[in-house]
């Protein structure tokens, strides 16, 4: 809004001087002629901003000039509360935070208290194994999620889950998690239980009836809950040495890692989980002398076996 770009170009020159169209240009993400026709309306409304020609020149207000322009829009408030997340709040953090030099405005008081409960950073338990990658989100996908969360309002989402095609179901938001870069909404349907890949959601519409959920959520227990039930399911839990240089290709192949600690000889030890006991053999078998399965048992005689198969296909000469 052209309102939002004027109060921002204000700030601009009260926080940091004199600065010319070009700067102003790249900080407002607007074209320099937009930035000239920004400047005359503002000389037009009585705000005391003047040239300086030359070759140092610029736009600058007069000195002590100042006003209340401490209003934040509802996403400048929200990117303040959660700056860093990578919610896609990026473009709005970078106004706001020329507002915030102003104050807060105590109106988002409630605003900051559930944008607290309902959103999450980096929790303990991290359901994801291999390195950190961003996951793509549509800024207009994620804008909806968002405002269904903290809103309180049923969301309506074309999902397309792994190995099926997507579809279109109906969800009682409670929180938005991130973790790794990746984000994940934490949701019920038909009173179940349901986690969201967010880069997963094709298309998302805020309905305006409420959501069925509590008034307040210990969002990083439902986490911890939701993280335990989707390691237990069907899945083998395996403790493994593994050399420094051959980590990111362990967790490469693996579902999850639970922890990791230093272990002997210069290894790691980490306690990660695989699909199966298939999965496993598969998957530690690619390390060879690099890993070390320690537990479960089972494992490690599956990979005794091999191995001992191995060696005696190869035991004398062809």
């Amino acid at each position: 809004m052209r309102a939002d770009r004027l109060v921002s170009l204000v700030l601009l020159l009260r926080q940091r001087g004199r600065l010319t169209a070009d700067t102003l240009a790249r900080e407002l993400e607007v074209s320099t002629r937009t930035v000239l026709r920004d400047i005359e309306a503002l000389s037009a409304a009585g705000v005391p901003v003047y040239t300086e020609r030359g070759r140092h020149g610029g736009f600058a207000l007069l000195p002590g000039f100042r006003t209340p322009l401490t209003g934040l829009n509802h996403d400048e408030a929200l990117a303040l509360l959660t700056a860093g997340t990578g919610l896609g709040l990026g473009p709005a953090l970078a106004s706001a935070m020329r507002k915030v030099v102003d104050a807060l405005p105590e109106s988002h008081q409630a605003l900051a208290g559930d944008a607290a409960q309902r959103l999450l950073v980096e929790p303990e338990t991290d359901l994801l194994s291999r390195r950190p990658v961003t996951d793509p989100i549509p800024t207009a996908t994620l804008t909806e999620v968002r405002r269904a969360v903290l809103a309180g309002h049923r969301l309506r989402i074309h999902y397309a889950a792994t190995g099926r095609s997507p579809q279109w179901r109906t969800v009682d938001p409670i929180g938005l998690v991130t973790v790794r870069d990746r984000g994940y909404l934490l949701a019920t349907r038909n009173g179940a239980d349901r986690t969201y890949r967010l880069s997963r959601i094709l298309a998302a519409e805020e309905l305006p009836e409420p959501a069925q959920r509590d008034d307040r959520v210990d969002l990083d227990r439902a986490w911890r809950e939701r993280s335990a039930r989707f390691l237990s399911d069907d899945h083998l839990a395996v403790q493994v040495l593994v050399d420094p240089n051959r980590r990111d290709d362990l967790l490469t192949t693996a579902v999850a890692v639970r922890a990791e600690t230093p272990g002997p000889d210069g290894r790691l030890r980490l306690d990660v989980t695989y699909q199966d006991l298939r999965h496993a053999v598969w998957a530690l078998w690619q390390l060879g002398t690099a890993a070390e399965a320690l537990t479960p048992p089972s494992l490690r005689a599956a990979l005794h076996e091999r191995a001992t198969a191995l060696a005696a296909r190869y035991q004398h000469p062809a």
